[in-house]
């Protein structure tokens, strides 16, 4: 450990001086007015926040029809028209399907509207064990997604009544199929906001807007832009960033764009080349401010705080325990020594410097400077005392503190309703909108999926049934537990984990509904009647239910600087969050909880997304929430997505100035706390120690050993004290034998010398 009293006091005067410069550094660049930058990094988390809603869209149907495909009950004496309809008709999307050979690529079967395949080597596209990707091709001047599954069919027979297993020598069928679809539909949100699809190029493929769009918004110039900064970015990553567009009067035009490529891997849509643009006009903040001259201000006081406290220390610690050091050496020297020169170093008195211990120190030092030449006795020191270095210390801190209370309480403080501007936190409404319409996709595809399963149950036997919902829990991740019930609720076959359900009923119709109010986690299932088919057997139940996992639920809250989100019911209770929660609590804020009551505008319907700012203990917080579903399986149930991100982690200058200016404040206490208890280790604390001993040594006391704790200045002036100490010992012994009767007693001189 370093030791003495300049490193505590350079210490002190350097760490406050990086105190003032990064002051300086922090406050300095900050200037509000015009476009805050926090406004161009939420429309680029807009703009990559649709592209992943639109790569899940793709992702979605591309399973769908490879799944559709490979659940497809093939014989042998299925044709392609017949296989293609099949897998087709289901499918709202389709505009047209295609089925060809892999091996030759002749077109076998084809409905619905013509598939562009005059780009498509089949046989190349067919090969290989991988999955085919989705391609995206012009049709009549039109781009088209063209979906590929591949299909493996027994060999035809000959004759109808003929055995399959007498044609051994007959190949199985391998087909190709191809499906085409328009890109999925797009959703814009916000007042004034327009997005786009465009491909590499910057072609716009397709194009979506809400509200009353400004022609700055709608420039086309932004697409060239767009292609142009992906190009510099790299093909197939999940690139996203901002643009500066046109400014018209006072509105500046801010774009965000974001390629629609997988950020955990090769996915569906890396070679699609899709880029997501989205653009609004916003308004430029009519009030600025310049924090240069507060942080040169603040800086300047700080400096001037770090040079008097380091003059301070410096006259009434660093220098008095020098000039001490030297005069209890000197005495040291003349105790020990013999002849002139220790007579000189006696003879001079010991100059008392400082106050406090260092005061008491020097006094005591010279009563034993006289009592060594004999001009003196024992001398008593005064019980009370004057204020020690301890209150210097404290004041030290309180001069600090005079500069820090106030950055960390006073200056520069956000106003909670005009420091966020309202553009961002219309930017936080949207985001909450695209989150919830992920959630409700989610849960829809979830139902559309256990719909599907449970048309496939009735006429089957009860193994069947049950491999069936093993395939469909294999398929589907997201469930966790697949069970029929019959109509008093009871469960009549399951499959997956054991369910958490603890409510016993059985509804009617199909869709999203929560099975358990209390636990330790939320149960939320999908739910499909198992409806009879005239002439096949009944299933084994009458509801199929299928347990959503809330973890693939929690994997789809969390965005960057969305900050914390969370999916309550229709009574604010938590189901599913992006954070730490427990499961049917409420919202952790009351004004969160007003927010989402909020979003209902009247009772029974579905609500409007709403946002606004609240004041929380760690500052202003830009919270927004958003009715989960205003149509399908999820509307009815009045469930809510509300989000809430500090104004800290937002480039808000008037939210930035607040915490820098409080960071100074707290960085410059802590510093001087740091080094003046530092100081107090190593320096206050050993020197009242010493001018106890001290004063008990001039006293009379020469039993007490002084040992020397650190190698410092204090350690050198008690190694000096402790020879005093013996040649004072050394002179009373010798005094005591001149004047004792008999000859002195060795076993008592000996314990004097330990």
């Amino acid at each position: 450990m370093l030791g003495g009293v300049r490193p505590p006091t350079a210490s002190l005067v350097v760490l406050l001086l990086v105190v003032a410069v990064l002051t300086v550094i922090g406050l300095g660049g900050l200037r509000t007015g015009g476009l805050p930058q926090a406004v161009s990094d939420e429309e680029q988390q807009i703009a990559a926040d649709t592209a992943q809603s639109l790569r899940t869209a793709i992702d979605t149907e591309a399973s769908t029809v490879r799944r559709t495909a490979s659940g497809y009950p093939a014989t042998s004496a299925s044709t392609p028209s017949t296989t293609l309809k099949a897998l087709t008709s289901a499918g709202k999307s389709v505009l047209g399907g295609a089925l060809l050979d892999r091996r030759t690529g002749k077109l076998l079967a084809a409905g619905g509207q013509t598939v562009p395949l005059a780009a498509v080597d089949v046989v190349r596209t067919a090969s290989g064990s991988r999955t085919v990707p989705p391609r995206l091709v012009t049709s009549g001047g039109t781009r088209r997604l063209l979906y590929f599954a591949r299909i493996t069919l027994p060999a035809q027979q000959e004759e109808p009544d003929q055995d399959q297993y007498q044609a051994p020598d007959r190949p199985e069928r391998q087909w190709l199929l191809v499906v085409s679809e328009a890109l999925p539909p797009l959703a814009a949100y916000g007042d004034g906001r327009t997005v786009e699809v465009v491909d590499a190029s910057g072609t716009p493929l397709a194009t979506a807007a809400h509200g009353k769009v400004s022609q700055a918004a709608a420039d086309s110039g932004l697409s060239a832009a767009a292609a142009r900064a992906v190009r510099e970015s790299g093909a197939g990553t999940d690139a996203s960033g901002s643009l500066r567009g046109a400014t018209t009067g006072s509105r500046h035009t801010v774009a965000g764009w974001a390629q629609v490529a997988s950020s955990t891997g090769p996915g569906d849509t890396d070679d699609l080349g899709l880029v997501v643009l989205t653009a609004r006009a916003v308004p430029a903040t009519a009030s600025t401010a310049d924090y240069s001259r507060f942080a040169l201000g603040a800086a300047g006081a700080l400096a001037g705080v770090a040079l008097l406290l380091g003059l301070t220390l410096y006259l009434s610690v660093q220098r008095p325990l020098l000039r001490l050091y030297l005069s209890a050496g000197r005495v040291a020297r003349g105790a020990t020594g013999d002849g002139s020169t220790a007579s000189a170093d006696l003879s001079r008195p010991v100059p008392v410097h400082g106050f406090g211990e260092l005061a008491r120190i020097g006094r005591a030092l010279d009563s034993l400077r006289r009592q060594l030449v004999g001009e003196s006795g024992p001398q008593e020191f005064p019980a009370r005392r004057g204020p020690g270095y301890r209150v210097l210390a404290a004041v030290c801190v309180v001069v600090v503190g005079c500069w820090g209370l106030p950055m960390i309480f006073l200056l520069n403080r956000a106003d909670a309703e005009t420091a966020v501007p309202a553009a961002v936190l219309a930017d936080q409404q949207a985001r909450t909108e695209i989150v919830a319409n992920r959630i409700r996709q989610s849960l829809d595809q979830s139902y559309t999926d256990l719909s599907t399963v449970a048309a496939s149950l009735p006429g089957r036997s009860r193994a069947a049934q049950t491999e069936a919902l093993r395939h469909s829990l294999a398929d589907h991740r997201q469930y966790r537990s697949l069970y029929l019930l019959d109509r008093s609720g009871g469960i009549t076959l399951r499959v997956g984990g054991t369910p958490w359900r603890t409510r016993v009923h059985v509804p009617v119709g199909g869709g999203i509904t929560t099975v358990n109010t209390s636990g330790r986690i939320p149960a939320i299932a999908a739910y499909a009647q198992v409806r009879p088919v005239k002439g096949k057997a009944e299933a084994a139940g009458v509801v199929l239910f299928g347990e959503i996992d809330v973890k693939a639920l929690n994997s789809i809250l969390p965005r960057p600087k969305l900050g914390s989100v969370w999916v309550t019911d229709g009574e604010e209770k938590v189901l599913a969050a992006s954070v730490g929660y427990r499961a049917f609590q409420s919202l952790p804020d009351a004004g969160l909880t007003r927010l989402a009551r909020a979003t209902q505008s009247a009772p029974g319907t579905a609500g409007t997304a709403t946002s606004a700012v609240h004041l929380t203990s760690s500052g202003p917080s830009v919270d927004a929430a958003a009715p989960l579903a205003q149509s399908g399986p999820t509307a009815r149930l009045g469930w809510h997505v509300v989000t809430a991100e500090p104004a800290a982690a937002l480039q808000i200058p008037a939210v930035q100035a607040e915490q820098r200016t409080m960071l100074a404040g707290i960085l410059g206490l802590a510093v001087s706390a740091a080094c003046l208890g530092w100081l107090h280790v190593v320096v206050i604390r050993p020197l009242r120690a010493v001018a106890v001993l001290v004063e008990r040594l001039a006293g009379g006391d020469r039993r007490t050993v002084l040992h020397p704790v650190n190698h410092d200045e204090i350690g050198s002036v008690t190694r000096s004290l402790e020879l005093i100490r013996q040649a004072l010992a050394e002179r009373d012994r010798a005094a005591r034998s001149r004047h004792a009767p008999g000859p002195a007693r060795p076993l008592r001189e000996n314990t004097l010398q330990r």
